[in-house]
């Protein structure tokens, strides 16, 4: 079962502190966004606990998008105990995203 979830920038900080953390920024109106997200659920899915995933979404939460200067969506930052890892700009295909997330797990 999927388990990404949505933060707010009143959420964001809590949720993404501990452990390993990809954060998906997107917006309703984006279409790599919505092509990203059947991608991020299968991630999800076959990782469980090992990644948390969230989805930020940059129209209503504008200060963490600012925070983490989010220029273009989808962008997806990879966290390693509150510690910027990495980031992905742009739809990436799911090989692209296990790899990446393989490196911090």
């Amino acid at each position: 079962m999927s388990n990404v979830q949505e933060v707010t920038d009143a959420t964001f900080a809590t949720e993404t502190k501990d452990g390993l953390v990809l954060v998906d920024f997107w917006a309703p109106w984006c279409g790599p966004c919505r092509m990203v997200a059947p991608v991020l659920d299968e991630i999800s899915e076959e990782l469980g606990e090992k990644v948390k995933i969230v989805k930020v979404n940059v129209d209503d939460n504008q200060a963490t998008s600012k925070e983490f200067g989010v220029m273009s969506i989808p962008t997806l930052i990879i966290k390693k105990d509150n510690e910027v890892k990495e980031t992905i700009i742009g739809y990436r295909p799911k090989e692209e995203l296990d790899e990446a997330i393989a490196k911090y797990l």
